[in-house]
């Protein structure tokens, strides 16, 4: 069952990378008592994640932070060193997108949000989304249909849509 509006989100420790090497990260100690926006995408370093949806939210934090977002977190099936590397590679981490591997795919599965796409090679991957979450209460949700597309998933939309 995909997350829905009104739904808390799913328990999940996910990985980011440290000053000393992996850490892992409860999602519930970043989103307590907080507004955040999670957007999650099919893959690091993959061409429209790249080149669209982690730039157009590098181009939005300020704006959501204007709209009292207290942070914005991605997250994409793949390991805290993936996720720490292509932070730097993108200015994601300048930026103060806070960058989680899901490398076992768990949060992505419990959120209903897993596709595989064999001729691609990406098996047990994101589909593409953004939400806006306050207090872990989904409140914003805004999927793409084709993973290939980066519209209402992108940071501009979200600022309109909190």
């Amino acid at each position: 069952m995909t997350i829905s509006v009104g739904d808390t989100l799913p328990d999940a420790t996910l990985a980011k990378m440290g000053e000393k090497g992996p850490e892992t990260v409860e999602l519930s100690s970043l989103t307590k008592g907080r507004k955040v926006v999670i957007f999650g995408l099919p893959g690091a370093y993959t061409g429209t994640c790249t080149t669209a949806h982690v730039p157009s939210f590098i181009r939005n934090m300020d704006a959501l932070a204007d709209k009292g977002v207290d942070e914005v977190i991605c997250v994409s099936v793949n390991d805290p060193f993936v996720m720490g590397a292509w932070a730097e590679s993108t200015g994601a981490d300048k930026a103060g997108i806070v960058m989680l591997g899901d490398a076992d795919c768990g949060f992505t599965e419990a959120m209903g949000m897993r596709f595989d796409a064999p001729p691609v090679g990406l098996i047990a991957r994101s589909k593409r989304y953004a939400l806006m979450a306050e207090d872990g209460v989904v409140k914003v949700l805004q999927a793409e249909e084709n993973p290939g597309v980066c519209d209402m998933s992108g940071g501009e939309a979200m600022v309109e849509a909190v």
